[in-house]
Order: C-alpha cells, then structure tokens, then sequence
C-alpha cells in the first residue's frame, strides 16, 4: 500500500488546476491520489468513479483506480482528509485483486459509509473473475474496513458471493442517527445482471464484520443504481432505477423486511453527446429531520428533449413524493447539458434551512461529438431545502473526451461522482483530466471545498408529470455497469 501526503501548498508539484468559475471567483481542483499500477490489463494513470463520505471534519472518497477497457479496474483507491479536505492521504485497498494480494481480476463500483456507533468506516466493491477466468462470474460483493479513521484498511470480508452470477452496481450506507432503534446498522445493495437486474440487499449488526443473509424486497424487483439512505427514525429508503423510472423500496424493521417498491417519476434523458457513458442514475440524500432528497439527469423542461437538466423530489414517508422540480443551473433555453450528479445534504439542517450541494458535469453545447465535446464540472447549491439555488461555478475543464479512459460503453468519468459535506463545507470529488502525454492518460480523482451560504437568486421550475405512486413502465434490458 502506498500512502502519501498531499499538500495544497505544494499545489505546483502536484498539478493543481485553479480554473475561472462562472460567478467570477477561482476554485482550486486538488488532486487527491494517483494510478500507481503498471499491470497489463488496465488504462493506467486513469481513475474514475468517485464516491465519498463526510463525517464531522473527516471525508473519505475511493474510486476505481486504473481503469479495464471492458469493465473494472485494477484495484480501488482510497483518500482520507481528516481537516475537510486541506490536506489528504491517500492508498488502495489490499487483499482485493490479484494486484494486491486479493483473488480477483477486477473490481469495480466503489462506495463508501461510516458507521460511528462501532466507529468504522467501510467501502463497498463489486470484484468478479479469476485469472483465469476475468470475465463475468463469478462476482462478490465485499466490504474493506477502516478501524482507525480511514487511514488504513483490512482485507475486505464478503457481504454475498456468487458463483454463477454476474452481480452489479452495489452501494452501502449506514444508520449514523443515536435516536434510530436501529443505529449502527449498515445497509448493503446491489444487483444480479445475470438475474435479470434482481435487486438483493444485506444488513449487518457489528460495524461490517458480518453480513445477514442476502435478503429481496417484495414483489423481486429488477433494477439497477440503488441508493439507500437511513431516516432518523431508522427507515431505510432505496431509490434505483429501471431505465426509465426512479422507484423506490423501504425497510422499517432494519433490514429484516423490505418493501415492494413503488415509483417515484418516470425518467426522460437526453442522449449525451460524444458517446459519453452516462445514464440516469439516481443520487440520494437525507436531511437532519428525515426528508429524502433524489436528483438524476433528465430532459423533460427542455423544447425537444434537446439537453439534459438536473432535477429533484423529495419524501418524508419514502413512498409520496414531490412534484419534479428543475434545478435551474441555466436557461432551459441554453445549450447546456447536464449530467452525472452527486448531490449532498448537510445532516445536521432540515426542511426548508436545510443545505444542499450539488456537483455535476456539463456540456456548454450539447450538439457535439467526440471531437469537439467540451467535459467541464459544475458545482451550485441551496441554503433552503433547494426553493432557491446559487448560481453555477466551473470547477474545472473543459476537457476533451480523449483524454479520459476508454470503456466499452463510451469514454468514462464514472457512472457516478460525489459530494459531502465535511467541517461545514461542501466537498465534490470528481474525475479530472489533462492532455495525453506522449500517449499515456492523465486522468485522476479530485476534490474541491465550498461554503455554501450567500446570495442565492435563482428559484426553482417545477412542473407536475409523473409523482407519487406512477405505473411502472416495462423494464427494458439493463446493461451491466461495472
């Protein structure tokens, strides 16, 4: 394991990327760990696919590190700041693949959880494949844990294994509210592409030491990109996606039952330029009084379908939802594009004081192709519970999509990014990227801190097309998103 300490005031060494915003004010884009491999199989100084998680004044991400042309990466990195992201050290997990001691040939969709009731910090990964064997099955959902605040990490435990299956997109959270009857478990999904998108979920009880057994919501759902989230009464909400609607299943037991789903929209996504490999994943949030809070990527307020916007709906119960709402980054008669959002909500505000931050990737002109497409991150928030939201900044780019790892399904910054709140400031962690240098890529996880508070001047649009209980469309074929 390699560990280093990154340094803003060494920003020069390390290629940090201040870049003008678009309220006029500069944003330092902080790398914040690097791709150390050299194994044959991955796209090396490549790392996409952030996911993070603050806690007090701690924020840890993690991320595929050397990204695999047809899924997968060669490990999964980790970067801890224990100061709200001024200073970060960084690693990869051991015991995983075959590059750190672990059995696996690759291993994919990184996602992070603290647990403060046994103080452990985890990341969820989804490993598949020997050397013999790199493809497909057989795949496991494992579990890395941190016991001394995300600065080192164990061999990973398994959650679910399975032979014959090819499992995907899992995610974790856990129950970090002392009011809950419930506080201190740890709530891990996942789906069975091989299963026809079943969706599985497991609980652990003793800080991920051991997993329950795998357990399906009512009515066996199929769907992909779950994101569950705890309310302070213990609640665990899980939107995810079919491919064309957002839905929802519920435990109020933790974990031991959960609920058949129900919907929360109907999806309508704008196909991104360039080929770009992006899909309306849900991102999901709850505030300090139990309000869940879900964006993804959608065109419905847009003349055509022509662009992508970023919109919104809430929940108090997990099954009653809000009317739509656009976040009104801009005009709905820009050319902007909109998508890949990492959302976060500051657990310690509520309701209509609530804090939301929002990062995101844009395209200035979304009529583009692989050449001329221009990946820039976008970052706005709300100090209202989202009725109002800042105006946007640049937070870096624009990039070039040849300068990002290649995947089967299109060039990748991740299937999904992230944001957190960490010492009171809103903390995104994205992918960035630099030209090829005599071929080899420059792509690597960053972070970026705000404040989120001032002037905020836009309102919301909103507009009444699919809420509440929305009949479920068919399921179309879901791609596997390692």
């Amino acid at each position: 394991m390699i560990v280093r300490r990154l340094l803003l005031a060494a920003a020069a060494a390390l290629g940090l990327l201040l870049v003008s915003t678009v309220s006029g004010a500069g944003v330092l884009a902080t790398p914040i760990s690097f791709d150390q491999y050299t194994d044959a199989t991955g796209q090396h100084q490549t790392q996409v696919e952030p996911d993070s998680f603050g806690y007090g004044s701690t924020i840890v991400a993690t991320f595929q590190t050397g990204r695999i042309f047809g899924g997968g990466a060669s490990n999964i990195a980790w970067a801890t700041s224990t100061d709200a992201g001024q200073h970060w050290t960084h690693g990869v997990l051991p015991g995983t693949t075959i590059n750190e001691g672990g059995p696996w040939a690759r291993i994919s969709d990184p996602a992070v959880a603290y647990d403060p009731m046994h103080n452990v910090w985890m990341i969820s990964t989804l490993a598949w494949g020997t050397t013999s064997s790199p493809l497909g099955f057989p795949s496991v959902i494992l579990t890395s844990r941190s016991t001394d605040g995300g600065h080192t990490w164990q061999n990973p435990v398994t959650v679910s294994s399975g032979p014959t299956s090819v499992y995907d997109k899992n995610w974790i959270t856990c129950d970090t509210w002392p009011s809950s009857p419930f506080y201190g478990n740890c709530y891990t999904e996942w789906d069975d592409n091989s299963g026809g998108n079943a969706l599985w979920m497991s609980t652990s009880t003793d800080g991920g030491v051991t997993w329950g057994p795998d357990r399906q919501p009512g009515g066996l759902p199929s769907g992909l990109g779950g994101q569950p989230v705890v309310q302070p009464s213990g609640t665990a909400v899980v939107p995810y996606t079919t491919g064309n609607e957002i839905r929802v299943f519920r435990s109020m037991d933790g974990g031991l039952n959960w609920t058949s789903s129900t919907g929360v929209s109907l999806v309508t996504e704008h196909n991104v330029g360039g080929g770009l490999r992006t899909s309306a994943l849900p991102s999901a949030e709850v505030d300090g009084a139990g309000r869940v809070y879900v964006v993804w990527q959608d065109c419905r307020f847009r003349s055509g379908c022509a662009q992508n916007d970023i919109v919104m709906s809430t929940t108090t119960n997990g099954y009653t939802w809000t009317p739509i709402v656009r976040i009104p980054i801009d005009e709905t008669t820009s050319t902007v594009d909109h998508f890949i959002p990492g959302l976060a909500v500051d657990r310690a505000t509520s309701d209509s004081t609530a804090r939301l931050a929002l990062g995101y990737y844009y395209y200035p002109v979304s009529n583009c192709n692989a050449a001329t497409c221009q990946l820039t991150m976008g970052f706005t928030s709300s100090t209202d519970g989202g009725a109002t939201w800042t105006p946007p900044r640049q937070v870096t780019g624009p990039m070039n999509l040849s300068w990002i790892a290649a995947t089967s399904q299109g060039p990748m910054v991740g299937d999904y990014i992230s944001t957190s709140f960490a010492g009171g400031k809103a903390i995104p962690v994205f992918a960035i990227a630099k030209p090829r240098d005599a071929g080899s890529f420059r792509e690597r996880a960053a972070a970026a801190g705000f404040g989120v508070g001032g002037p905020v001047t836009v309102p919301v649009d909103s507009k009444r097309l699919f809420h509440g209980r929305s009949p479920r469309k068919p399921l179309g074929e879901l791609p596997t998103r390692h």
